[in-house]
């Protein structure tokens, strides 16, 4: 067996493990959702502040800043989901304010550096994971605790995704010609973006058949909005990593390197889902 066949055959098989854990542990119950993306938010923001701190200008604290991430998870868990008051934020906050305060007695010689990434790693990681829970609690005014968890917007995200990523690299390969964005992610075209919208939008029907929280023009917006924004998600992380010169972020997913790399587009998909969301409400 050749090492180009074994390395297809650890990236399929951890790619399957990969959507197996996902939807399961989100389709499961609020629990497994909860501590699924609990777990994913403190190793990405581990992986961030582990990647960033490779600078010789840079230190962030990666421990604090992994600690703050998960709990700002599970704090916006409990405040979405009515179990906690609002006040569930000031721990986090404390964090954020430690996390400034203590480069005055650091003596580092690149303070903002070490603000800025410190930012970052909440803002661009940590940020984005905790608006999931805005997308799985939904108003349920006959739940006694006036929520209901709804599984199927957070997947829908992925599923998006998944098939965009999928149809791009189909279109592409076929069709490509012209390139999307050479500068950042030169195998990139617009021939396999559009497909993959495509592919996307035919995969929003399919929800539209099962899920009737939207209709089918809102689950059409929505994947459109998914696959927008999961495209910059993608090159965002592609800049960063050219920034810090390296091609993976981790290794912790045999073959499909680490834990940024298959969460890229997420970062920006789902704050942008949940704006698209909220705006609907809004009409």
């Amino acid at each position: 067996m050749t090492d180009k066949i074994k390395n297809l055959c650890l990236r399929t098989a951890t790619g399957i493990a990969f959507v197996a854990v996902l939807v399961g542990g989100i389709l499961w119950s609020n629990v497994t959702f909860t501590l699924l993306f609990a777990v994913i938010t403190g190793l990405s923001v581990w992986e961030f502040c582990q990647v960033v701190n490779r600078r010789a200008d840079v230190q962030t604290n990666a421990v604090i800043c992994t600690v703050a991430g998960i709990y700002l998870f599970l704090a916006v868990s409990g405040f979405c989901s009515n179990l906690t008051p609002s006040g569930v934020f000031i721990p986090y906050l404390l964090s954020v304010v430690y996390l400034l305060v203590s480069e005055l007695y650091l003596k580092s010689e690149h303070a903002l550096n070490n603000w800025a990434y410190t930012m970052m790693s909440q803002m661009y990681v940590a940020l984005p994971f905790a608006s999931l829970n805005i997308l799985a609690y939904q108003p349920e005014a006959s739940y006694s605790i006036g929520v209901a968890y709804a599984g199927m917007l957070p997947l829908s995200v992925f599923v998006f995704l998944w098939a965009s990523d999928s149809g791009a690299y189909c279109f592409g390969s076929l069709f490509g010609r012209h390139k999307l964005f050479p500068r950042i992610s030169p195998n990139k075209s617009w021939e396999g973006s559009v497909g993959g919208g495509l592919v996307a939008v035919a995969a929003s029907q399919i929800f539209a058949c099962f899920e009737p929280s939207l209709d089918r023009w809102e689950w059409l917006g929505l994947a459109l909005t998914v696959v927008i924004f999961g495209t910059w998600g993608d090159l965002v992380e592609s800049l960063l990593k050219r920034q810090l010169q390296i091609k993976d972020s981790g290794n912790i997913l045999p073959g499909h390197g680490g834990m940024l790399d298959r969460f890229d587009s997420s970062l920006l998909a789902i704050p942008a889902s949940v704006i698209y969301l909220y705006t609907l409400t809004l009409l």
